[in-house]
C-alpha cells in the first residue's frame, strides 16, 4: 500500500538524483548518497521532509548499531545534500557525529 509521503519520496528522490549528477559528484558518491537516502527513506516510512532533531539522534544512534563510521557519515551528508538541493531547506545543524572511534 502506497502512501502520500511514499509519492512525494519518489519524486523527490528522482529530483535528487538529477541534483547528484549536475554537482559533479563522483559516481560512487552519487550511489553511496541514493543509498543512504533509500535508507533514510525507509526507517521514516518516506516521511523525510521536516525531521526533528530527536528523529535524527534516533536514526543515527540506530545506523550506528549495525553500520560503519563511513556509513553513517555517508547518511548524514547524503541527508544534508538532500535537504540543501532537492528540498530546498536550511540544514538543522545537529551536532551527530563527533569522532569515527
Amino acid at each position: 500500500m502506497t502512501t502520500p509521503h511514499d509519492a512525494i519520496f519518489n519524486r523527490n528522490f528522482l529530483n535528487h538524483q538529477q541534483h547528484l549528477q549536475l554537482k559533479g559528484l563522483q559516481p560512487k558518491t552519487i550511489d553511496a548518497y541514493e543509498r543512504a537516502l533509500r535508507r533514510i527513506g525507509r526507517y521514516f516510512h518516506y516521511d523525510v521532509g521536516a525531521l526533528s532533531e530527536s528523529q535524527l539522534l534516533a536514526y543515527f544512534t540506530d545506523l550506528q548499531r549495525t553500520h560503519s563510521w563511513s556509513s553513517i557519515k555517508l547518511d548524514l551528508y547524503g541527508l544534508k545534500f538532500y535537504y540543501r538541493h532537492t528540498l530546498k531547506k536550511e540544514w538543522l545543524h545537529v551536532d551527530l557525529i563527533v569522532s569515527a572511534n
